[in-house]
């Protein structure tokens, strides 16, 4: 789910308007939501009493600990949301993992009547859990299972999968990171490194210990490449028998399953963060430099009051040349460039042609046979 409440908020606003309406509805109505979940919701106006829910939910893993089925234990959750107004249909409707047959007319009609639908739509987080937490029960088991201490991998959304490893006295749980630009994974780095200095203080010892590294941790040995790699590094979540106790496991079962939408949220927010104090920042120095020109025109006006008339036919006379359009400034421009061409065309200049020029080309000295007398 892309976000943290466990309803679904689309579910929950068709079971809200089919509840309080006054005549039958007919609905036959396909939802699909994140992490590829469907529903399928069927009223008809010949059976007012009952609506009829299915849900399809990828399940977290294909592996030896869990089957394709919804376990015993899934099941008797079920059960136990919306008290009598909720029965399960079995079978499923073809292509569905459950279905449930509601009966709006066994809900209160009060305040409790939204938190009851409430549950009936976190039926599919109920679902994800409930896998989730018969691994994680059995922390302190010594029972022997086949490939006890190989990774499970876990598919809570197609693209970001999860890693489960199964030890002695403890579960780890190892999330690939992955980002489409370079500046989430500063941005997620950051937060990871930060994530694990918070961790190993007195105040949170308590927590799972968070564990991040830009290689694949000794547990992970023998994944696919695919699997494997990364951008972000991993980020590891040892899971003791403390963490599982009571209220904590739902707690915790429901924290690794958002911990990926929990830091794209992270990631975005601080991106949005860090771009609005820029942009302030910006308005900022445009104010400033804006305050700067104002009070340097006010200093030029008043000093053209001082210098009176003949100060304003000077600057008459300017405002005039300034006024001049842009493609008389580049006419005239030009036209100087190329006059200054013109006359440094022939005057060109050769070092040493000089001396050259007086040594072997000097002209003749003729005598001129006519003499003058100088007059004094």
């Amino acid at each position: 789910m892309a976000c943290f409440e466990r309803a679904s908020p689309a579910l929950k606003d068709i079971l809200l308007k089919l509840y309080r309406a006054e005549k039958p509805m007919e609905i036959d109505h396909h939802l699909y939501e994140f992490g590829s979940v469907q529903y399928h919701i069927q009223s008809s106006a010949s059976d007012p009493h009952h609506t009829y829910l299915s849900i399809s939910t990828p399940l977290l893993s294909q592996g030896a600990l869990l089957s394709d089925r919804l376990s015993h234990a899934t099941i008797e959750m079920i059960k136990g949301v919306g008290s009598n107004a909720v029965d399960i249909v079995e079978p499923a409707k073809e292509g569905y993992h459950l279905t449930l047959r509601l009966n709006f007319s066994k809900i209160p009609r009060d305040k409790d009547s939204v938190q009851v639908i409430t549950q009936i739509s976190a039926v599919q987080a109920v679902i994800i859990s409930s896998q989730l937490k018969e691994m994680l029960q059995n922390v302190n088991s010594q029972v022997t299972l086949h490939g006890m201490h190989k990774p499970i991998k876990l598919v809570y959304h197609p693209r970001e999968p999860f890693f489960v490893i199964r030890q002695p006295q403890k579960i780890i749980a190892v999330f690939p990171m992955r980002f489409k630009e370079n500046s989430d994974v500063i941005i997620a780095t950051a937060f990871f490194q930060e994530l694990m200095d918070v961790g190993s203080s007195q105040e949170w010892a308590k927590a799972p210990p968070c564990i991040w590294s830009p290689i694949p941790p000794p547990e992970l040995r023998g994944e696919t490449f695919e699997d494997l790699s990364t951008n972000g590094g991993f980020v590891s979540f040892d899971i003791y028998s403390r963490h599982v106790e009571g209220e904590r496991l739902d707690k915790t079962v429901w924290s690794l399953l958002n911990f990926y939408a929990y830091v794209k949220s992270h990631v975005k927010c601080t991106r949005g963060f860090v771009q609005r104090r820029m942009r302030k920042r910006l308005e900022s120095l445009v104010k400033v430099l804006q305050k700067v020109s104002s009070e340097e025109e006010l200093e030029e006006e008043e000093e053209e009051e001082k210098f009176g008339k003949d100060k304003d036919v000077g600057c008459n006379y300017m405002r005039k040349l300034v006024s001049l359009s842009n493609s008389k400034i580049l006419k005239r421009r030009h036209g100087v460039l190329s006059r200054k061409i013109k006359r440094i065309r022939f005057r060109i200049k050769i070092h040493g042609f000089g001396r050259f020029r007086r040594r072997w080309l000097r002209f003749p000295k003729f005598s001129s046979s006519m003499g003058y007398t100088k007059l004094d």
